[in-house]
């Protein structure tokens, strides 16, 4: 049986086009076949290339060692969607404007087939978030999330009232535009911008930041692996809420609401082709400034 790359993408990026079709025909020419969803695979321009056909639709990566995700985070995410429940590890060409969860850029596509080619990658563990949200106790959405959970407002004039509880016990009640439940994955994404600590993908935890809240103590705050967290809308508010997962997927929750989120079992693996440390990601997705530095021993 020949080796198989399943291929998720973002083919209304004009640049998406070339670099689908020199991964497809560089990895040609090492004998592995490409497949794909019929819609994208069309739009790539790549239903008549030799080495490709098409996924199972119920289980796209189904007979794939690995999936390959042409695109920014967002569609990273979506990659994500299809391979959780299956172990097969994910490598993202960065087609965004950050693409932090991308493991390499869209001009390295040939060391990208090469490296492919060898199997050289190596796979990282990332939590996921598991969320239920209950309604007078009975449960209304269940879901989950690579990045972050969030609670956000519905209307731009109203303000959520929320209770926040940590471990079954209460903790503070905020007025604010919401509040990120994220996995060390996600502190570099909505709960970055929001005000929380970059967490470094190893570390065992889980984060809570909220969201322009109007309190004294409104601070992020850095829990345990295991803390069982919960946000309740609190009933007599006239706000009304959604809870969104990774900024993908939706659903309106009413005044009364209760959302619970845990550490998953399940989690998403990520395929590494360097063993470049997460400092070197830092600075090099955020531009950071290291002028001047010297580093061990150079002194």
């Amino acid at each position: 049986m020949s080796r198989r790359i399943l291929l998720v993408g973002h083919p209304r990026r004009p640049e998406a086009i070339q670099v689908a079709v020199d991964l497809v025909r560089g990895l040609a020419e090492h004998g592995i076949d490409v497949i794909g969803e019929h819609e994208e695979l069309a739009a790539f321009g790549l239903l008549e290339e030799p080495n490709v056909a098409l996924a199972n639709p119920e289980a796209p990566a189904d007979g794939a060692e690995l999936v390959v995700v042409l695109g920014g985070d967002g569609t990273i995410l979506r990659g994500a969607e299809t391979v959780r429940d299956t172990g097969v590890p994910l490598l993202g060409i960065n087609l965004g404007h950050v693409g932090f969860l991308a493991e390499a850029e869209a001009e390295d596509v040939h060391a990208t087939v090469d490296g492919i080619a060898r199997r050289s990658w190596s796979v990282e563990e990332r939590q996921t978030l598991e969320v239920t949200a209950r309604v007078d106790g009975a449960v209304v959405c269940e879901g989950w999330a690579l990045n972050e959970a969030t609670v956000e407002k519905a209307a731009r004039e109203r303000m959520l009232e929320l209770v926040v509880e940590i471990d079954g016990r209460p903790l503070s009640t905020w007025g604010c535009d919401g509040v990120v439940m994220s996995t060390p994955t996600g502190s570099t994404a909505y709960a970055f911008s929001a005000g929380g600590p970059v967490m470094w993908p190893g570390v065992e935890a889980l984060l809570l930041v909220p969201i322009s809240a109007h309190a004294l103590f409104a601070r992020p705050l850095v829990l345990g692996p295991q803390a069982q967290l919960a946000v309740e809308l609190v009933p007599s508010s006239a706000g009304r809420g959604v809870l969104w997962f990774d900024g993908r997927r939706s659903f309106e929750l009413p005044p009364g609401a209760r959302i619970e989120a845990r550490r998953s079992p399940l989690t998403v693996h990520l395929a590494r082709l360097t063993d470049a440390p997460f400092t070197d990601r830092l600075v090099a997705k955020f531009d950071l400034p290291v002028e001047g530095w010297r580093g061990r021993g150079r002194r």
